[in-house]
């Protein structure tokens, strides 16, 4: 009877140890999963930082532009990108400067013209060509179709992503000697132009001396007679007051110059895709309310420079004898251009 007790005792123990050591077990695996599963701060969105440099003002579209696109962004990602925005020269007074900081990751993004781009790939000298695109809707037409693709696409080969086109817009004719109404006015004249080889050959051509010149030093330039005239758009004739140094202006239309917005390539490849895909529409929703903004400021300035500069618009005889003297420029770069590129280009001219 004895025996049976203790034999009763160490069944008893036996089926408590089993009994902790399952509960044992269980508490273990119920700790393994809490621990598997991804918890809050695991599950968090990685926050990534798009810097954007340009050289115009706050006042400018293409500033006004990348404040719609820092909302889009930062709105459409659900705050996981958050948009800094450096304008009006703070970090890079040329546009050139700006690109290269791009291409090193030293910032994410800029806006340029598009004439400066052809120092990193020369196909991009087909844009500056001289009276190529007769008004705004031609060039949307080009930029936004076969010929504006065919451009971004060369740019990763150099670090770059082109997210769109905006525009600087339709440029004139301005300098502080006389009215210019035929090529041969520009003899004599020292004219300030961007970093472009289409560009200074054109005016050269034109019998001027053309040199290339930081656009966020301008003002002071012209100021100071380094330069007797230069070529911008309306908008920013007006908003640099370019009319307080200049003190003629001609309404020639003999350039088109977009602008481009471009990202680091690395950066962007890097975004998750939804991410990319939430910059490239915020982008193209953003130069397209840029361009409105433009053509906006383009009739404000004119009333503006009306009053402090003395205007003349090329007639359609003065304009196709501008065309007949310039025509050798586009064969003089046809090389740099490419044939095809060249040919699809015409292909908009009218």
């Amino acid at each position: 009877m004895k025996k049976c007790r203790v034999l009763f005792s160490k069944l008893i123990l036996v089926l408590l140890l089993v009994a902790w050591l399952s509960a044992c077990g269980q508490s273990a695996s119920e700790s393994s999963q809490e621990s598997d599963a991804p918890s809050e701060e695991n599950t968090s969105s990685e926050k990534y930082k798009i810097s954007v440099a340009h050289t115009v003002p706050e006042t400018g579209s293409t500033h006004l532009g990348m404040e719609k696109f820092e909302e889009l962004v930062e709105t459409n990602s659900d705050g996981q990108i958050e948009v800094e925005i450096y304008p009006n020269g703070q970090l890079y007074a040329s546009e050139r400067e700006a690109i290269e900081a791009v291409q090193a990751g030293l910032i994410e993004m800029t806006v340029t013209a598009s004439a400066p781009v052809a120092g990193f790939k020369s196909e991009f000298l087909a844009l500056d060509l001289p009276f190529l695109f007769s008004d705004h809707e031609t060039a949307y037409e080009a930029l936004d179709g076969e010929l504006g693709q065919k451009l971004l696409d060369l740019l990763p080969d150099v670090g770059l992503r082109g997210l769109g086109y905006g525009e600087t817009g339709m440029r004139q004719f301005t300098n502080s000697q006389h009215p210019i109404e035929k090529p041969e006015d520009f003899n004599g004249l020292k004219i300030r132009t961007m970093e472009n080889q289409v560009q200074i050959e054109t005016f050269n051509a034109l019998g001027a001396t053309a040199e290339p010149f930081a656009f966020g030093e301008l003002y002071s330039a012209l100021q100071q007679n380094v330069f007797d005239g230069m070529d911008n758009p309306l908008n920013l004739i007006h908003q640099m007051k370019f009319y307080e140094v200049q003190d003629y202006l001609t309404v020639s239309n003999h350039s088109y110059t977009a602008t481009v917005a471009f990202i680091n390539d690395n950066f962007f490849t890097q975004l998750p895709e939804e991410l990319q895909g939430v910059v490239q529409d915020a982008a193209l929703e953003a130069l397209d309310y840029q361009r409105g903004l433009a053509r906006q400021q383009d009739d404000e300035g004119l009333e503006v420079i009306n009053e402090n500069m003395e205007i003349n618009e090329l007639t359609p005889e003065q304009r196709n004898t501008f065309i007949e003297a310039l025509e050798p420029v586009y064969s003089s770069f046809e090389e740099e251009i490419g044939a095809e590129i060249l040919e699809l280009a015409r292909s908009y001219q009218k």
